[in-house]
């Protein structure tokens, strides 16, 4: 911001901070939880007038939402499902535009994440038994408290109710400094409050349904997901998928093998997810079926570099760290080399994580030990500290190994400066705001995306979850967030999950979800082995009965100790749903043996894309009005993913132009160009302007001069610039082509082919 807004900035900001540093006080002295959500849900409050204030002082947006709505409509990007009916809202088609559009935004999404990084894919079921959920938590946790108008049957979500109540009453001017208190205080409890809690507040401060004044009915909980009956019986709970990631999940096995059992490896999945909203709104932004893109990467817990870091280090990104955000400062542009390793020498800390040997990677990057600058002891104390060479994708860092291996131990001595610990050195400790190398490279990538298909870079920051907002399961957690009209709102998640899914399907299930990794020493055991009787287990269980043998064979030792112990105890145990007896399993085998691998659970690295707010969003940033001209709206997408790539515009219907036109349109179509041929009697200019509407880049006119002149020429018109050359007919197709994947740009081709003023010949 400019100096004389940061004036006005620097006491909302202040107060950021202390209410920030308070918080962090609370939590570091062991408050009590309700002490700290106390002063959490004020630093929500002072961040958001903080937020406000940025905007209302930000250079003003002349965009205008009435205008690209009523385009969208017109054109058909998409509209309310079933609006011949009324509508219901939180549902939504999508027309012919909006389809191509999504298609190329998947598209480009499989050529950038799926080819490029060489992922796998799945393709899973929607329906979802209700186990898998069980498993995961959404059964128990994915629900909100829902109330109804008693007249109307309107339905509102309770929280909600309750939150704009509240801040109605302090907004009034006749509330006093103590009942705002008491309603502050209130709210800050609100989250985990009880249905019965909030069902109390509603009887006690007398609340209306907000759109008839009329009474409303106790809370009901409302489970978010849709549920259904799977099977001709209904037996067989499920619900429809909340998210596709569970998926990808419960069949990690399989694709563990498949993967030749090695990590790390990444699988993706692109489908429908469903949530059943009590109260949807903002548009496209909170529905109840949406499309979703998501990415599960594997890898092991102890070591999360990336070998192709180096080759993104250098992307420039809008960081809006959770540190900031509790400090009242604002969001700053940094490289991700530099969010992930921090600066300097203190950036290494101990060099005893992946991480930190990548740090120093980064940090030996911009120096050169080889040519010509000689080490200093804090070269010999990294160099002790690391005690083996970099891994070979880190080549800064074994560059900088390889010359320090060139020096024996008494010239390494001899070098100059004072000889320090590594503590000493860096402080001891990482000074990087993301948590490790592969969450900070799927976040630079998925900004290349972003701006790739059209999102404004100075409209999107990436933001850090605040603890309070984190899973508890999560390591580190930052959204992409796109500045649209409604505010920022989240369009792509990108999370380090942990080992979280896989511990708790391997809970649900029964089955192992881990990963053999070498030891690199081999380690004596005690191993407790079932020997069982086939013949009774065949007898007992029949067709099931290789399933009970294979359970009792992958038992783990202290699982085999337990079933020796209960099956002394009780002569009985249960397996996996099977009651087996000591007769079945008369003994156990105990010896120890020599173990060369040790099971892992892999840590997951989840970048979530909401593909309908990533739209949405590149509508609003794409949006434009031509100048001196109101009624003339367009959309400025990229090529790329632009659904028409071209149109073919004769300038009237006279006969002679329609062997050319079929030509052009033919010879585009060969090349894999979606066209559009508008040989409609309106004049060129509205024709152009409707092209414009629907995003169409290029625009080919065929024109006397095409008809008359040898060899037969065209104008090719760029859409942002309205900008026109004239270039042979048969050049067109294969530079159309290049254009829309971005081979060349619109310079190359006004610097080759003439500017088009106007046709030399008129009949």
């Amino acid at each position: 911001m400019e100096a004389e807004m940061e004036q006005q900035l620097a006491p909302l900001r202040a107060r950021c901070k202390e209410q920030g540093d308070l918080v962090r006080k609370l939590k570091a002295d062991g408050a009590p939880e309700i002490d700290v959500k106390k002063q959490v849900q004020e630093l929500k409050n002072r961040k958001k007038e903080l937020e406000d204030m940025v905007l209302k002082l930000s250079p003003p947006d002349n965009f205008d939402r009435a205008k690209m709505t009523d385009l969208i409509k017109r054109r058909f990007f998409y509209d309310n499902s079933f609006a011949i009916y009324g509508g219901i809202t939180g549902q939504y088609d999508y027309g012919p535009m909006g389809c191509d559009l999504v298609d190329n935004m998947l598209a480009e999404w499989q050529k950038h994440f799926v080819i490029q990084e060489r992922m796998l894919k799945v393709n899973c079921s929607i329906l979802t038994p209700e186990p898998v959920l069980k498993a995961s938590g959404h059964v128990d946790k994915f629900a909100d408290y829902m109330v109804k108008d008693v007249k109307t049957g309107e339905c509102y979500r309770l929280d909600h109710l309750i939150k704009q109540h509240f801040e109605k009453k302090r907004a009034d001017k006749k509330t006093t400094n103590e009942e705002k208190e008491a309603l502050d205080r209130k709210l800050t409890l609100l989250e985990g409050m009880t249905m019965e809690e909030m069902n109390k507040i509603v009887k006690e401060y007398a609340m209306k349904s907000p759109l008839t004044g009329n009474d409303l009915t106790d809370a009901v909980e409302f489970n978010l997901m849709f549920p259904i009956s799977i099977g001709p019986s209904g037996s067989l709970k499920g619900f429809l998928r909340p998210e596709t990631a569970q998926g990808i999940f419960v069949n990690f096995k399989r694709l563990l093998e498949y993967n030749q059992g090695k990590l790390p490896f990444a699988c993706a999945q692109i489908g429908n997810a469903y949530r059943n909203e009590i109260s949807p709104r903002s548009g496209l932004l909170r529905v109840r079926e949406f499309t979703m893109a998501e990415i599960e990467h594997f890898c092991d817990p102890d070591d999360k570099s990336h070998p192709k870091f180096n080759q993104i280090a250098d992307t420039e990104m809008i960081l809006y760290s959770g540190c900031a955000q509790m400090d009242g400062e604002p969001a700053k542009k940094m490289t991700i080399g530099e969010a992930v390793h921090g600066c300097g020498l203190s950036s290494l800390g101990l060099l005893t994580t992946s991480t930190e040997v990548g740090a120093l990677d980064y940090y030996m990057r911009n120096r050169s030990y080889i040519l010509g600058h000689y080490p200093s002891k804090a070269d010999l104390t990294v160099f002790e500290t690391l005690q083996k060479a970099p891994p070979h994708h880190l080549v800064h860092a074994t560059r900088w190994y390889q010359h320090m291996t060139t020096f024996d131990n008494k010239e390494r001595l001899a070098f100059p400066g004072e000889k320090k610990s590594i503590i000493q050195l860096t402080g001891g400790s990482h000074k990087g705001l993301v948590a490790n190398e592969t969450l900070g490279y799927y976040m630079a990538r998925i900004h290349q995306y972003l701006i790739k298909i059209g999102i404004s870079p100075k409209k999107m920051r990436f933001r850090q979850h605040l603890s309070n907002e984190m899973a508890h399961y999560a390591c580190d957690c930052w959204d992409a967030e796109c500045l649209t009209s409604y505010g920022w709102i989240e369009c792509v998640g990108c999370a380090d999950r942990s080992a979280y899914d896989l511990g708790q399907h391997t809970k649900g299930s029964g089955v192992k979800m881990c990963v053999e990794r070498p030891l690199k020493e081999p380690i004596l055991v005690d191993s407790v082995v079932a020997v069982p009787e086939k013949g009774i287990i065949g007898k007992t269980f029949k067709k099931d009965a290789k399933a009970v043998q294979e359970a009792l064979l992958s038992l783990s030792s202290d699982e085999a100790e337990k079933m020796d112990k209960a099956l002394n105890d009780s002569g009985e145990y249960q397996l996996n749903g099977f009651k087996l007896t000591r007769g079945m399993v008369p003994s156990f085998k105990r010896e120890q043996k020599k173990v060369y691998v040790e099971d892992i659970v892999p840590s997951v690295i989840e970048p979530s894309f909401g593909v309908g707010r990533v739209f949405y969003a590149l509508l609003e940033h794409s949006f434009r009005v031509r100048e001196n001209d109101e009624k003339r709206t367009y959309f400025s997408l990229p090529a790329v993913v632009a659904p028409i790539k071209v149109s073919v515009l004769p300038l009237s219907n006279n006969q002679e132009f329609m062997p050319f036109t079929s030509q052009l349109a033919d010879a585009l179509t060969e090349l894999s160009l979606p066209v559009r041929v508008d040989d409609s009697t309106g004049s060129i200019g509205r024709r152009y302007a409707r092209t414009d509407e629907i995003a169409i880049p290029f625009g080919v006119t065929i024109d006397f001069d095409t008809v008359n002149n040898t060899p037969h020429t065209v104008t090719l018109r760029e859409r942002d610039s309205t900008e026109q050359v004239r270039m042979p007919i048969e050049e067109v197709p294969v530079t159309v082509r290049k254009l829309a994947d971005g081979k060349i740009k619109w310079s190359d081709v006004t610097s080759k082919w003439p500017k088009f003023t106007a046709q030399e010949t008129t009949k």
